[in-house]
């Protein structure tokens, strides 16, 4: 399979990812992705939840984070509510 393709943008706005890419990338119907444009490049990077392991030990890191910086469950909702507040 290809790592490198060409293809043109519509007068919509739309760009064709090539059929190889996309396989090679399991990208399929409805995928999101960030869009990044720097200089002349146009980098799209699919967004993706993470598994139910990297989401547990996101959850760690961030508990520990929170005990050793002192925050209470009060504290953390607290911030959470102002946080959203915010918008």
């Amino acid at each position: 399979m290809a790592d490198i393709a060409t293809t043109r943008l519509s007068s919509k706005g739309q760009v064709v990812i090539p059929g190889d890419i996309r396989k090679k990338l399991n990208l399929t119907e409805g995928t999101r992705f960030i869009v990044l444009g720097e200089k002349d490049a146009v980098i799209l990077k699919k967004i993706a939840p993470p598994s139910l392991q990297e989401f547990d030990r996101l959850l760690r890191k961030a508990r520990k984070a929170a005990k050793e910086a002192g925050l209470t469950p009060a504290d953390i909702n607290a911030l959470i509510k102002e946080a959203r507040a915010e918008k």
